[in-house]
């Protein structure tokens, strides 16, 4: 019989309670087998590259959609599209990730994933109108899997220091993200004015971490031992709540990846400019995605923060959509610490509302599936708003429906509660 450990103890039976508790710390002795790092900075080092990799592909694209939409003739609705197809993709292959781990083990997996990364990238960039549509859609299909299997290994290879290196891989997604928003456009003009070579550029990045992650891959550091499934989770409202927050706050945070430079061309700023103006707003984010998890966890829930956070990235959307073009950079300064701090609060409650870590881990799954399939209607709606309306005013009403409807699932999903599931042993 597979013991159950459930979020809840029996109040009326101390004797099963005691029974439960000795199963867990069995299962915790037999999970948490010690695992010698021969060279865990190769490891950390191997961490850093390939998460500085899963946010370029997508945030490279907007400061060119411009060029790329009148070399390739897309319209606004088109070109929604090509937006959302990467962020359709993180979701809707993300549930494939705990497959694959299982079967092949997560490093090899991530070091096959990191080749079908870069060929996304190259399709992209060498055939035509074809090669940007399929492009895309590999390239968020493999940050999709990977990026559900790098915390797991975070968690598991430097448990003592789960939350620092989480900090870290944070870190170094809005890096990776900066850098390619601010990059792009010259990495084109350097290349004869070409997109197809800006964008190409991203490939390099994906090699050198492929090459980092190769001694991962095949000394391989094992895994967990002892599996578990969880039951009950679609079925929990409190599920839902962080599922929808991790998704419409993401809607926003994509929404700015693939449109604000346009916004910002259409308000009179180059190219050059409006990608630099996306990145230092994504470099801003470093600030908010390690102090507001911290701040969050002092008080007696998360609502507050969520709140907080939520009406910062709305004053920063708005202010660069409607305010004075001469106080942009304030406006793109306050949506960076916005942003950073609402993405940093969506993976934290995944942890905060889960009883344990296999727990976790499902939750994990459900809110990065669900959510970020979610997301990818936000770029696309703006792109048809655009469409219809020929101007960007318009758009001011997705932002208030994402930011109020994240507000008001984020009340609910920052509760001081655990979501009421079984967790079994199989």
């Amino acid at each position: 019989m597979p013991e159950q450990l459930t979020p809840n103890r029996s109040k009326h039976d101390p004797e099963l309670d005691e029974l439960l508790i000795d199963a867990e710390a069995d299962d915790e002795q037999v999970q948490q087998q010690p695992v010698v790092l021969r060279r865990p900075w190769l490891l950390l080092l191997g961490l850093v590259l390939v998460a500085l990799n899963l946010r370029p592909a997508l945030s490279s694209m907007a400061p060119v959609l411009g060029q790329v939409s009148e070399g390739l003739g897309l319209n606004a609705s088109a070109a929604g599209l090509l937006t959302t197809l990467p962020v359709l993709c993180l979701g809707l292959f993300a549930p494939l990730a705990p497959i694959l781990a299982r079967r092949f083990g997560s490093e090899r997996v991530i070091l096959g994933i990191l080749l079908t990364l870069a060929l996304g990238i190259l399709l992209r960039s060498a055939l035509g109108a074809t090669g940007v549509f399929v492009g895309s859609l590999i390239a968020g299909a493999s940050i999709g899997i990977i990026g559900v299997l790098l915390p797991g290994i975070v968690k598991r290879d430097f448990p003592a220091h789960a939350g620092t290196l989480t900090g870290v891989y944070t870190m170094a997604l809005c890096l990776g993200a900066a850098m390619a928003a601010g990059s792009t456009v010259p990495l084109s003009q350097y290349f004869g004015d070409s997109w197809a070579m800006g964008l190409g550029f991203w490939l390099l990045p994906a090699l050198l971490a492929m090459l980092v992650w190769a001694p991962q891959a095949r000394q391989g550091h094992g895994a967990h031992q002892v599996a578990y499934r969880v039951r009950g989770l679609w079925r929990d409202r409190l599920a839902w709540q962080v599922t929808l927050y991790m998704g419409l706050q993401s809607s926003l945070a994509y929404i700015v990846f693939g449109w604000l430079p346009s916004i910002l061309i259409g308000r009179g700023l180059s190219p050059t400019q409006a990608g630099l103006v996306l990145s230092g707003s994504v470099l801003v984010q470093l600030i908010s995605s390690l102090s507001a998890p911290w701040l969050a966890t002092r008080g007696k829930d998360q609502r507050l923060a969520i709140v907080v956070v939520m009406l910062v990235t709305l004053g920063g959307l708005f202010g660069c959509l409607y305010a004075p073009i001469s106080g942009l950079w304030g406006w793109a300064v306050l949506l960076g610490l916005g942003q950073g701090g609402t993405f940093a609060l969506a993976l934290t409650l995944i942890v905060l509302r889960s009883k344990d870590s296999h727990v976790a881990a499902n939750l994990s799954s459900m809110a990065q599936g669900v959510g970020y399939t979610l997301a990818s209607m936000g770029p696309f709606a703006v792109g048809l708003v655009h469409d219809l309306t020929g101007g960007w005013a318009a758009v001011g009403w997705i932002f208030a429906v994402l930011g109020l409807g994240a507000i008001v699932f984020g009340l609910g999903a920052g509760r001081a509660l655990h979501v009421q599931v079984v967790s079994e042993r199989v």
